[in-house]
């Protein structure tokens, strides 16, 4: 059964909680249990479940899953605050300079493939596509494109009311790099937020409205939003879709998703234990929450790399 996507800062808890009656020897007890979750809101759903299901076979363990947006879970994460990092793209070259000053190791872990969706208003009858030449003229820095008509001709006169994720998700990052050309190459005035959920709202409450974020929001959302087929020089408009991203065919704002782990985390038995968790189950997880899984054979590779790193403490 496809799972309800919350996108607001979440705390999923499970095992004893601290009260003011535990020694101090049961608090370190319970703190050492503990894995620290937080970065890219298109990879939490993904997250979120997999902490559901293993806090249901490890009640002991506490997963703690929050979303700042990728590069916001990256400045945790190079800080030691958290253990995991979801993210939207690939670590930045800035990034691992930082993780490498303050002596982080980690491991790149893809988790799912996952499509970029530009959406549209339900009751919007004119765009049949949209090419990247027109994405890149609406998005690009300093574009004065403010409706609909001056995008193509025939098109109404209507305002476009943008909507987009904030800066610091990695969403942004990747959608800025394949459609402008560079990452957070971008006209400034469109309504942003880390919560998908504001998106979709005001996407499907304005019928001029044009927006964008990953593919499984939109599928979350459907009754209530289009998505557009996006068409690049020399094809024919692709939509997005599991099948279209999974094999590639609805370019360029198909991608793959991850999450990084710090090695020395990865050290301790219980986060040891949960990346394993997370690995074999992956594959029904990702289709359960709306996204296009690895290869089986992919995730046991994956699978096999965390069991090679000891386990120190």
């Amino acid at each position: 059964m496809h799972r309800s996507i919350k996108l607001k800062v979440q705390q999923i808890l499970w095992g004893v909680s601290l009260g003011s009656s535990l020694c101090a020897t049961s608090a370190r007890a319970v703190v050492q249990d503990r894995v620290r979750i937080d970065g890219s809101s298109t990879v939490y759903p993904i997250t979120e479940a997999v902490a559901e299901e293993f806090g249901r076979k490890s009640p002991e363990v506490r997963v703690t899953v929050g979303v700042s947006g990728t590069g916001g879970g990256f400045k945790k994460f190079l800080q030691a605050e958290t253990d995991i990092n979801n993210a939207s793209r690939k670590i930045k070259d800035s990034e691992k300079e930082k993780a490498k000053a303050a002596g982080i190791q980690y491991m790149e872990i893809p988790v799912a493939y996952d499509g970029i969706s530009v959406v549209i208003h339900r009751q919007n009858d004119w765009v049949d596509y949209l090419t990247v030449a027109e994405l890149h003229e609406i998005w690009k820095p300093g574009s004065k494109i403010t409706k609909w008509s001056q995008v193509r001709a025939g098109w109404p006169d209507l305002a476009i009311k943008l909507y987009g994720p904030g800066t610091h998700s990695g969403t942004f990052d990747y959608f800025t790099h394949a459609i402008n050309g560079k990452s957070q190459s971008s006209r400034a005035d469109f309504t942003k937020s880390e919560d998908d959920n504001i998106l979709v709202r005001g996407v499907a409450g304005d019928r001029g409205a044009l927006g964008f974020f990953g593919l499984s929001y939109y599928v979350e959302n459907k009754k209530s939003l289009r998505a557009v087929p996006i068409q690049v020089p020399g094809g024919k408009p692709v939509a997005p879709a599991f099948e279209t991203v999974f094999d590639g065919s609805y370019k360029p704002l198909a991608r793959q998703i991850y999450m990084y782990v710090n090695i020395s985390a990865l050290q301790k038995a219980n986060v040891k234990k949960f990346i394993s968790f997370y690995l074999k189950n992956a594959r029904q997880l990702v289709k359960d929450v709306g996204y296009v899984p690895l290869a089986t054979e992919e995730y046991e590779r994956l699978w096999s790399q965390v069991q090679k790193q000891p386990v120190l403490n």
